[in-house]
């Protein structure tokens, strides 16, 4: 079977090329290299003409992203780790039974060793269940807020990009005045006034990471709703929330994903952050960052199994994520490019 291109030939159901010899079959359609004299480049859903004139089958889009992140081999280890990271902070407790709601003075600070891999923590707590116990708060908040920042973020900077004008400008000032008020005042407000839980601690944090992603959605949207697709639809009398949910936000979804991907790394290292100023989950829930507190407080007496751990998975989590968005974005990228 050649795969060089005839100088004629037809398309069709029942269509033979002169020389008898088929190059591609999807279903009832027969795509013949005589059937295909068009120009390089050209791609429909059975095949594909390439610009060194040869034919073959046109892949999904689904399958060229899976293609080109596979070859972007730190971004697949780096999602090997974050499996990993999920699974023993949610399967972990499962095989490995501890005690974390009980204190033991007698198992206090012990260094790493027998029954307590890890050491144990000024409470007596094997330190190895803590890790486990406190990466299921952290990873929650990362993705909870990754989700929530997200979702608000593209329809409220997609309604501001899309309308423009007066709706614009003053949905835009509403995100200047929410910059303008200082994150650490405001978690040291509320953990002053309220009793810290893992919901106020999503709403918390979700209230100041929506707002990059609603100016990069606004400012993406601005330059789509110009687009001659976008402004055939409205000529056809489509409803503006048509045109913007089926028009507008899938071209934005690349981007969005990108940047969602990365707002679990802002995410995990903000809630780490705000540890420290008391804001995080009641005990004994605890997190990364409530350990990684504590150990500072007990390194100088030599507990370095106290500090050191909860502060690597938090550096590996948050690196993992980074590469993932970076392997996202080439992905991105390449679909850019093909438009």
């Amino acid at each position: 079977m050649s795969d060089t291109l005839p100088p004629a030939g037809i398309v069709g159901a029942a269509a033979v090329p002169p020389d008898g010899e088929l190059l591609v079959r999807e279903g009832d359609l027969v795509v013949s290299a005589a059937a295909v004299a068009v120009s390089p480049g050209v791609t429909t859903d059975s095949f594909q003409v390439t610009d060194a004139g040869t034919v073959r089958r046109a892949t999904s889009p689904w399958r060229d992203a899976v293609a080109v992140f596979i070859e972007n081999k730190l971004a697949v280890a780096s999602l090997v780790v974050l499996v990993l990271l999920v699974a023993f902070c949610f399967i972990g407790p499962l095989l490995y039974h501890t005690n974390q709601t009980g204190s033991s003075l007698l198992d206090a600070s012990k260094a790493p060793g027998g029954a307590f891999p890890l050491g144990t923590t000024p409470n007596g707590r094997d330190e190895l269940g803590r890790l486990m116990v406190g990466g299921q708060s952290t990873l929650e908040v990362g993705f909870a807020v990754a989700i929530l920042a997200t979702g608000f973020g593209l329809v409220y900077g997609l309604i501001a990009g899309y309308f423009g004008g007066i709706v614009d400008a003053f949905l835009m000032r509403i995100v200047d005045a929410v910059l303008s008020i200082p994150f650490l005042f405001f978690v040291v407000l509320l953990a002053s006034l309220t009793i810290p839980n893992l919901f106020l601690i999503i709403l918390v944090i979700t209230s100041v990471s929506w707002l990059s992603t609603a100016r990069l959605v606004r400012g993406e949207a601005l330059s789509l709703r110009t687009r001659d697709y976008v402004r055939a639809a409205e000529g056809f009398g489509a409803k503006k929330r048509w045109v913007q949910f089926r028009h507008i936000a899938p071209n934005l979804m690349g981007v969005v994903i990108v940047n969602g991907t990365l707002k679990v790394a802002d995410a995990v290292l903000i809630f780490a952050s705000i540890g420290y100023l008391g804001l995080s989950v009641p005990p004994p829930a605890t997190s990364w960052g409530v350990i990684l507190s504590a150990g500072i407080q007990n390194l100088f007496d030599g507990y370095w199994w106290q500090l050191w751990p909860a502060g690597a998975l938090i550096v590996i989590t948050v690196l993992a994520v980074a590469v993932l968005g970076d392997g996202m974005r080439d992905v991105v990228e390449r679909r850019l490019q093909k438009r």
